[in-house]
Order: structure tokens, then C-alpha cells, then sequence
């Protein structure tokens, strides 16, 4: 069984990871809003939009996503789940 000091560490680890992600996600988009809104004051016709994934790529990475947290957390999930977690 791990620890609670290390449980603690893996929550946080976890946790600040989700959290910078979103930031950084969020600075990125107010980064393109800002240069788009720029670029429509000396050129209305043309307009910078987000990159945007189309829809396959989307699935697909959200598939391997799953799988990958699959693999790394599985075991751990399954030890849990016997103790009654």
C-alpha cells in the first residue's frame, strides 16, 4: 500500500499538473483573441482564428489519452478497488 505522504504527493503532482494546463490553456486563447483583435484594427477583411483540431484528430487523441492513463494508473486502480476504495 503507498503511503499517505506519497498519496499526498501524487495528488498534488496531479492536481498542480490540471491546473497549469489550464492556465496555460487559458493564456493561450487570450493570446490569439488579443492578436486577432489587433490584426481587425489595420485589416478588418482578415481576422486570425484559434487553431482548430477537426473532429478525428480530436477522437483520436482523447482515445489515446485513455488508453495511456489505462496503462500508467490500471494497476493501481485495481489495488484500490480490491481494498474497497
Amino acid at each position: 500500500m503507498i503511503s499517505i505522504l506519497a498519496q499526498e504527493r501524487l495528488l498534488g503532482a496531479a492536481l498542480g499538473s490540471s491546473l497549469i494546463g489550464v492556465v496555460v490553456f487559458e493564456q493561450r486563447r487570450t493570446i490569439y483573441n488579443s492578436i486577432s483583435e489587433f490584426h481587425s484594427q489595420f485589416s478588418p477583411q482578415s481576422k486570425i482564428t484559434e487553431p482548430v483540431i477537426s473532429k478525428k484528430p480530436r477522437l483520436e487523441l482523447g482515445h489515446l489519452w485513455n488508453q495511456a492513463v489505462d496503462q500508467t494508473l490500471g494497476s493501481l486502480i485495481k489495488s484500490l478497488s480490491s481494498r474497497g476504495w
